[in-house]
């Protein structure tokens, strides 16, 4: 068994942190292929840490708990185990957390979670938590995990106002998060006055800025309408007249993608997290532009 650091500290070390986020494989060689493409990025950039996702609804909440530890025993690189409130009580996550435990998982990203394939909202499960900040609140008094939490610099979908959803965010630092990672986004002025907001609103542990290199204009205009985000006009000037052209869309969300995270280490991040969809050529080509 391989322990993972706690990730509040590898944020205070004051050097820029690159982490990578995974969705679990449905499949055995699905698996296989997964811890690939980690090992790939452990040899050819050392991230700070990888997470991993439940699928929708809570599902493959199983896998996700094996690669996070496969990848810190195997390959000596810090987990993070995404948990949702969806599907389960208090007491059923409080035993997925001792499993985590048990097996060296020291750091957790608390969510709520979306609601379950063909549910219109969001429902507490009986006996479980209506909120992310509920279940952060859990962790911090009956676990020892560091906890991370998320927040949205162009607004959850479902928030009453930017307002109200920033209160959500100093929330969920109150309730014991120690540290927060942003829905993507691809204006750099969005994150810059988010920070500006948060700090003035009381906020002050890191909020981390999550990048997803495009890959695919219809996959990235797909995402981006689900959570609320937006895709600026000159960068979809650039986009739209290769879209048809997978190189080219490559290559543009990679140089894209490179001068944002430049000019958001510039800016003060402390660090970037990258959304892979599972694939490491695209993050890693950014990183290794960056280092």
């Amino acid at each position: 068994m391989t322990a993972g650091k706690p990730i509040a500290e590898i944020y205070a070390s004051g050097k820029p942190v690159f982490s990578f986020e995974f969705f679990p494989p449905k499949t055995d060689k699905g698996a296989t292929n997964l811890m690939r493409t980690a090992a790939d990025l452990k040899e050819s950039v050392e991230p700070d840490f990888i997470s991993v996702t439940y699928g929708a609804g809570g599902t493959t909440r199983d896998r996700t708990h094996a690669v996070v530890t496969a990848i810190q025993d195997d390959l000596g690189i810090t987990g993070l185990a995404h948990l949702t409130c969806v599907g389960a009580t208090a007491d059923e996550i409080g035993g997925v957390v001792s499993r985590l435990e048990g097996a060296g998982v020291r750091n957790v990203l608390a969510l709520r979670g979306d609601p379950p394939e063909g549910a219109e909202r969001f429902e507490a499960h009986e006996g479980g938590f209506a909120y992310a900040t509920d279940l952060i609140a859990y962790l911090q008094e009956h676990h020892g995990v560091c906890i991370g939490g998320a927040c949205y610099p162009e607004c959850h979908p479902e928030a009453t106002s930017a307002e109200a959803d920033l209160l959500f965010a100093k929330a969920k630092q109150d309730a014991g998060a120690d540290f927060l990672t942003t829905q993507l986004f691809f204006d750099s002025a969005v994150y810059v006055s988010f920070i500006e907001r948060a700090r003035a609103a009381g906020i002050t542990i890191p909020i981390v800025p999550g990048i997803m290199p495009i890959t695919n204009v219809a996959q990235i205009e797909r995402f981006t309408k689900m959570c609320g985000a937006s895709l600026p006009e000159a960068l979809l000037a650039r986009l739209r007249p290769v879209q048809d052209d997978p190189a080219a869309v490559m290559a543009t969300g990679i140089e894209y993608a490179i001068t944002q995270c430049r000019e958001l280490i510039e800016k003060g991040a402390p660090g970037i997290h990258f959304y892979t969809l599972n694939k490491s050529h695209a993050t890693r080509s950014v990183l290794a532009a960056l280092r």
